[in-house]
C-alpha cells in the first residue's frame, strides 16, 4: 500500500468522524461540557482547599486544577473517540474500511487522528477559559510545550487503550470497560491536593499510580518550576507506546471476525 493512499484512507476516517462529532450535539457537547463542568466545581468551588497548611502551589489553586481538567479532558477525549469505533463496528459500517484499506492501521490513525483534533478543540476552550479568569502561569513557553506535549501522550494512550477494547467486542455496550479504568487511574492520582497531603490507602495507590507522575510534571510546567519530567514523559510515552500494540492486536482481532 503507497503512502499516498495509506494517507487518504486516514484521512477519510478522520473526515467522517469530525464530521460527525461537530454534526452531532449528542456527541459534541459532553467532551466540551464535563471538563468545564469539572474545572468550574474543582477550581472554584474547592479553591479553599489551598488555605490547607502545606499547599504552597506557586501558581494558585485555579492552575493546579487547570492540569488536572486539561490531562483529564484529553484522556477522555482519546475514550469517546473509541465509542466511534464501536459504533463503527456494530452498525457493520466499518467493513467498508476493511474493504477499502488493504493496510488497516490507516483506519486506526485516522481515528487517532480524530481524537486528537476532537480534543485539541476541547483543550482550546478549557485553556480560553481558564485564562480569562485570571489563571496564574509561572512556566514559559517551552514548560507549556512540555505540558500540552504530556496531555497529547496522555490522549494517545487513553484512546489506544480503548481502541482496543472496541475493537475486540465491536458494540457500544463496551462504553464502561473503556471508561472505567480511565476514569479510576485519573482519580487515584492527587486531585484535589498534593501528594505530600494525601493519606493512608490514596496515598499509597497515588504513589504508584503513574498519572500522578504525569500529573506532577504538568502543574511543574505550568508554576514555571518543572519536576519528575524524565519520569512523566517516560511513563507517558511507554504507555502509548504499550496501548499501540494492543489496539493492533484489536485489529487484528477484528479483521478475523469478518
Amino acid at each position: 500500500m503507497s503512502l499516498r493512499r495509506y494517507r487518504s484512507v486516514a484521512l477519510a476516517v478522520t473526515w467522517r468522524n469530525l464530521h460527525n462529532y461537530v454534526t452531532n450535539p449528542a456527541l459534541i457537547v459532553p467532551g466540551l461540557t464535563f471538563p468545564l463542568l469539572f474545572f468550574a466545581t474543582f477550581a472554584g468551588g474547592l479553591s479553599r482547599i489551598s488555605k490547607v497548611p502545606g499547599f504552597g502551589f506557586p501558581s494558585g489553586y485555579t492552575a493546579f486544577q487547570f492540569v488536572f481538567v486539561l490531562l483529564q479532558s484529553a484522556a477522555f477525549g482519546g475514550v469517546f473517540t473509541a465509542f466511534s469505533v464501536a459504533r463503527d463496528f456494530e452498525s457493520r459500517f466499518a467493513r467498508r474500511y476493511l474493504l477499502a484499506a488493504p493496510q488497516r492501521t490507516a483506519i486506526l490513525a485516522g481515528y487517532w487522528l480524530a481524537g486528537l483534533c476532537r480534543w485539541g478543540l476541547t483543550a482550546a476552550l478549557i485553556t480560553g477559559i481558564a485564562l480569562g479568569v485570571g489563571m496564574e502561569v509561572g512556566g514559559g513557553r517551552i514548560d507549556l510545550v512540555g505540558l500540552y506535549t504530556l496531555a497529547f501522550l496522555l490522549n494517545a494512550a487513553a484512546g489506544l487503550w480503548a481502541f482496543g477494547v472496541a475493537l475486540r467486542l465491536r458494540t457500544i455496550q463496551a462504553g464502561p470497560a473503556m471508561q472505567i479504568p480511565v476514569f479510576v487511574s485519573l482519580f487515584l492520582a492527587p486531585v484535589y491536593v498534593p501528594i505530600e497531603l494525601l493519606d493512608g490507602w490514596i496515598h499509597a495507590v497515588a504513589r504508584i499510580n503513574p498519572v500522578s507522575a504525569i500529573l506532577a510534571a504538568g502543574r511543574g510546567f505550568i508554576s514555571g518550576e518543572p519536576a519528575t519530567v524524565a519520569l512523566a514523559f517516560g511513563l507517558a510515552a511507554g504507555l502509548a507506546a504499550a496501548f499501540t500494540l494492543w489496539a493492533l492486536r484489536g485489529l487484528r482481532n477484528a479483521e478475523a471476525s469478518g
